[in-house]
């Protein structure tokens, strides 16, 4: 499936074979190009071996997903070779420094059949004739990517200078074998038809991951501590925030698990220094009992929960988006929380601030859903969004000086209670895992029990009156209406972007950001005047859509599922829509 003006890019080798500089460098370089990338990473949990890829899908606009298919397939290994020879698309390209390659008989059936252009490239023997080492058998085949793009070797040339700035001893060579991945023969293959934009300056724009504007986005908060223990996809978090705690003044700390990240996080919070945790599944549900902690103390607590596929270690490296029923449901008992979702670069820097404000306003946890495909995947961006003014939520100087201790939990018709630090004033409480009294003095008398639960409960009214509605984007008037949540909202837009140019199909999406509790007026008129409902997931279950049942009883008979550990690509979502009536 051709589109126009979208070309796509797919770098293939083992694990510690530098795929992943390759992609990172051919980012850089194609957007200082005047172009539009999305940058999408396949890798094993592995530390060498398997198969890994770095794919870039280049365009004229905006872009924030992935296609199945590339035009340009470079690969480094025979085994990823094999893995993805056939996302080649008709027509595609293959660029290899494989020895003595040899096609099985459906690999070369599949070569025929598409009319596939392989050309081997000896790129090591290359290298180490130019004066270099094998190592560098990478730079001629990034020379060799160029080439096909048809873009100016100084763009290229420049970024790798910048890389290696620390390294002059090696720029000469890298240089060397750059020029001769450049100039090597590459007659028969199809060339890239790029279109660069000629009004728009490329160079200052950001290229991030999701887990990099989170990082940021906490920052703009205030926040103060971070801990969490290592955990894919949710790692990254960690590993930028204690790069710069120098500058930051952050307390960044590796705990020795997640039961201990979780009850040091409500520690520092209920002390009063803005805490962040991360984790991915199965962390989280070490951590559920210190959630449920937080729901009776009423605690602030923020949890940014990266998702990938389970149950158990399930695909520890992949993506999914099947952990929206343990984020609203986790822990024992009854409380208020809230589930926010986040989709991309600006959703990731503005949600983990909201996250803050919405956590010590109500004294609930909030629970911040992403993804690998959000959290691992490069997005570009012209610039960041504007902070979200902090809001602490307690109590005034001059509250303060006429605080008691009954104040801290008091009934109240929100449910939401005078809040302040310990040791601010000299109203002083317990915060007591039992249930308790205004002042967290303990009882088991049943009256004081219902009123303190139902207090608590009534402060998911109020949170839901402030939520905002799922927005809606496209058609006014559309053949199809998706809904989703996550990053499906990024493959959506693009597919219903790219259709403008190829279907007369009309389509509309509704998208969830704010997930529990979930407001559903606005989906109610929507599912009201459509004429094909389709809910759109990254899990089996289809757990957003037994959500939104569940309070509003739509059903949902039209089902687009996806669960096999990767996002969803451009393509299926276009056949789904050109398909199925």
């Amino acid at each position: 499936m051709y589109f126009k003006n979208r070309y796509v890019v797919k770098a293939a080798g083992e694990s510690g074979q530098g795929v992943n500089s390759i992609g990172e460098i051919l980012a850089k370089a194609i957007k200082n190009n005047g172009l539009y990338i999305f940058g999408y990473r396949e890798y094993p949990s592995l530390i060498k071996g398997g198969y890994a890829s770095y794919q870039i899908d280049i365009a004229d606009q905006e872009i924030k997903s992935s296609s199945k298919e590339c035009d340009l397939l470079m690969c480094l290994s025979r085994v990823s070779f094999q893995m993805y020879l056939e996302t080649v698309r008709e027509n595609g390209s293959v660029i290899h420094s494989i020895y003595k390659l040899t096609l099985s008989p459906e690999e070369q059936a599949y070569v025929e059949k598409n009319k596939i252009h392989i050309i081997y490239i000896p790129a090591q023997d290359l290298a180490i004739e130019l004066g270099g080492k094998r190592i560098m058998s990478n730079t001629i085949m990034l020379g060799a990517i160029w080439q096909v793009l048809g873009l100016e070797i100084i763009g290229l040339e420049a970024k790798i200078k910048e890389i290696f700035a620390k390294k002059p001893d090696v720029i000469d060579i890298n240089l060397k074998c750059l020029q001769a991945g450049y100039k090597y023969d590459l007659s028969g293959l199809t060339r890239a038809v790029l279109k660069i934009s000629e009004h728009k300056n490329f160079k200052d724009d950001l290229l991030m991951t999701g887990n990099h504007s989170i990082s940021l986005g906490a920052i703009a908060a205030g926040v103060r501590v971070f801990y969490a223990y290592p955990m894919t996809p949710s790692s990254s978090i960690l590993s930028y925030l204690a790069s710069v705690y120098h500058e930051t003044g952050m307390l960044v700390k590796q705990i020795e698990d997640e039961i201990s990240v979780a009850n040091m996080g409500v520690g520092s919070m209920f002390m009063g220094a803005r805490t962040l945790i991360a984790t991915s599944g199965g962390g989280f549900d070490l951590m559920t009992e210190a959630v449920s902690l937080t729901g009776i103390t009423e605690t602030p607590l923020v949890c940014i929960l990266a998702q990938r596929p389970g149950p158990g270690t399930g695909l520890p490296t992949w993506t999914s988006a099947s952990d929206l029923n343990i984020a609203v449901y986790s822990g024992h008992g009854e409380y208020t929380r809230c589930v926010v979702a986040a989709h991309d670069i600006e959703s990731c820097y503005l949600v983990t601030q909201h996250a803050f404000n919405i956590a010590e306003k109500y004294q609930i946890p909030v629970i911040v859903l992403t993804e690998k495909q959000i959290a691992e995947s490069i997005f570009q961006v012209d610039h960041m969004p504007k902070d979200i003014p902090i809001e602490r939520g307690l109590l005034s100087d001059e509250e303060l000086e006429k605080a008691v201790s009954a104040d801290r939990f008091k009934i109240t018709e929100s449910g939401i209670s005078p809040r302040w630090l310990p040791g601010s004033c000299d109203a002083t409480f317990d915060a007591n895992s039992d249930e308790h009294l205004s002042d967290g003095s303990l009882t088991e008398d049943a009256i004081p029990a219902r009123q303190m639960y139902e207090k608590r409960i009534r402060k998911e009214e109020s949170l839901l009156k402030e939520l905002p509605e799922p927005e809606i984007y496209g058609s006014d008037n559309p053949d199809i209406s998706f809904v989703g949540w996550g990053s499906v909202k990024n493959s959506v837009i693009d597919a219903m972007n790219i259709l403008a140019d190829y279907s007369d199909k009309k389509i509309a999406y509704m998208h969830y950001e704010y997930v529990y509790p979930i407001r559903t007026e606005k989906f109610i008129k929507y599912a009201k005047t459509a004429k094909k409902l389709v809910l759109i997931e990254n899990n089996a279950l289809g757990q957003l859509g037994s959500l939104i049942s569940s309070k509003t009883g739509v059903l949902f008979k039209n089902r687009l599922l996806k669960y096999d550990g990767r996002p969803f690509f451009i393509e299926e979502i276009i056949s789904y829509i050109q398909d199925k009536e």
